[in-house]
This record gives C-alpha cells, sequence and structure tokens, in this order.
C-alpha cells in the first residue's frame, strides 16, 4: 500500500467547484425550470411544436406572429384563501414563460392553428404549397 498525500488544494477545488456549478443559486440557476421543453416534428405538410405546459388554462396562452417570429407565451396565477377556526390561510402561486420561434421561409404563417390538452400546447404550422413535395411528372420532347 502506498503512502497518500493530503493536498487541501485539490480538496478546496473540488468542494469549490461543486458549490459554484451544482447547486442552484440566484446567479447559476437553471433555465429548464422556467422554460417548457419543446419538441419541433417535420413531415411533408407541416411543421409540428408541442411545449409541455402543465398547470395553465387554455386562455393563458398568447401566440403572435411578428416578422417571421412566433412568440409563445403564458402566464398563470393562482390565489387561494381559507378561513377555518379564527385562521387565515393564503396560498399563491404564479408561473410565465415565453418562446420564440424564427419560422421557416416554407412556413405558411396565415393558417396556423394551435391546441391545448392535457398540459400540451400544439401548434401546427402548415408548409406553403409551393414548398411541399410535389409528384414526378413527364415532360415531352418536341
Amino acid at each position: 500500500m502506498g503512502i497518500v498525500r493530503w493536498n487541501p488544494n485539490l480538496v478546496n477545488h473540488v468542494f469549490d467547484n461543486f458549490l459554484n456549478t451544482d447547486l442552484p443559486t440566484q446567479k447559476n440557476r437553471p433555465t429548464r425550470g422556467t422554460l417548457p421543453a419543446v419538441n419541433i416534428k417535420e413531415n411533408d405538410d407541416q411543421f409540428e411544436l408541442e411545449v409541455a405546459a402543465p398547470g395553465f388554462a387554455k386562455n393563458d396562452f398568447k401566440l403572435e406572429i411578428n416578422d417571421g417570429v412566433l412568440t409563445i407565451a403564458a402566464e398563470h396565477e393562482v390565489k387561494e384563501e381559507q378561513k377555518t377556526n379564527g385562521y387565515t390561510r393564503r396560498e399563491f402561486s404564479y408561473g410565465a414563460f415565453t418562446r420564440r420561434f424564427t419560422l421557416p421561409e416554407d412556413a405558411n404563417d396565415k393558417d396556423i392553428t394551435a391546441n391545448y390538452d392535457n398540459g400540451i400546447l400544439t401548434v401546427v404550422l402548415p408548409k406553403k404549397e409551393e414548398a411541399k413535395p410535389q409528384p414526378a411528372r413527364l415532360i415531352e420532347v418536341g
């Protein structure tokens, strides 16, 4: 068995690194908890965005198109108050987010639809007709 030397600088470095990166603080709070996850799918006819936003209601969302950018924003506030036996209990929660997506040039921004069901906001962006795959055609030689 070999002799192991104590290196306090190594231990301090390990603890400093752990404390500065792994624990959420005001300075290094992870943004994943505040921005919903988004799946983006593409097929021949459309693009589809699925935004995971549980706890919101349909009327909490605001979708807007401006200069080729789709903005999805939501804001939700719940206040609850219970009075029993001379005690008052108040609770509230608040959630909000904003996500922006630059639309591809082949997206038809005039026919976008959105649906919210079971915590998932689904936004469908149809493609422009000229961007959809065209069937093969024969060209006669004259």
